[in-house]
């Protein structure tokens, strides 16, 4: 298998379970120097020492600049150079995911934007100031569909998710001068991600039935963290090359159509 990564540095953020998680083993079996920056110690150290020497982990608050400082100074020691800066660390806001306006305190506002679009904004300026000297790199970030539909999350989380695809844009047009690429990522729902990675296999099971069959466009399909990882990969590898500014909508569809209408005339056809 050629390795698409073969040479490069990565950091990923939020790469200790997840989408990260899954992230970090494609990138590290493509070759990749892969850095894990986490607030999950344990579980982050863990992937590091299974994956071996070119995979390590750093402690990292994605809400604290010094943290991020410290992660992107450490990773350039140690490995000479950093080619791709994944921005993918995030939280869903509580105590509902579809809470309503009303509901919602200002401080759960507050902490779904510092560690959602903060810490993303954060990763991507001090990466920037790595790669803008190199001329050269690649910043990801994981956004979400809620950027293209409605509806579908809290107001929090769909504030700094859609805020994360406009800066997203803003730098592909400021950094596209110095060879730097900037797309975001943005899947649908992931079920065991997030808040969500603690229910049980079986409400699990239950759950990636009803986004296959009952909600998700795409029938017979369920979107888990490794569809999203290889998205990553592909805007993170040459293959992508002359790409940026892109949001990579990975809903199987989900966005383009209206499922009210399609269950409608389902219902009086059937």
């Amino acid at each position: 298998m050629a390795k698409r990564l073969d040479g490069k540095v990565a950091i990923i953020t939020g790469g200790a379970s997840g989408i990260g998680a899954s992230t970090v083993h494609l990138f590290h079996e493509h070759g990749a120097k892969v850095v894990i920056a986490d607030v999950q110690d344990n579980l982050g150290q863990e992937i590091a020492d299974k994956l071996g020497k070119n995979v390590s982990y750093i402690h990292c608050d994605v809400t604290n600049e010094d943290d991020i400082c410290n992660l992107i100074d450490t990773t350039v020691a140690k490995h000479g150079q950093l080619d791709i800066m994944y921005n993918n660390a995030g939280i869903i806001d509580s105590p509902s995911p579809l809470g309503r306006i009303l509901d919602t305190k200002k401080s759960d506002l507050e902490q779904t934007i510092s560690v959602n679009l903060v810490g993303s904004f954060l990763g991507a300026k001090h990466a920037a100031r790595v790669m803008v000297p190199q001329r050269k790199g690649c910043i990801l970030f994981t956004s979400s569909a809620v950027s293209a539909i409605a509806g579908i999350s809290s107001h929090a989380y769909a504030a700094s998710k859609w805020a994360i695809v406009g800066v997203a844009k803003g730098l592909a047009a400021e950094l596209g001068q110095y060879g730097i690429r900037v797309n975001c990522v943005s899947p649908f729902a992931v079920v065991g991600t997030g808040m969500s990675s603690e229910i049980s296999e079986a409400d699990k099971s239950q759950a990636e039935d009803a986004l296959s069959n009952l909600v998700g466009n795409l029938k017979g399909q369920i979107l888990k963290a490794e569809d999203v990882a290889r998205a990553a990969l592909y805007l993170a590898s040459d293959e992508a090359n002359y790409i940026s500014g892109l949001n990579l909508l990975v809903d199987g569809g989900y966005s383009v159509v209206n499922p009210n209408m399609v269950n409608i005339f389902s219902a009086f056809m059937g």
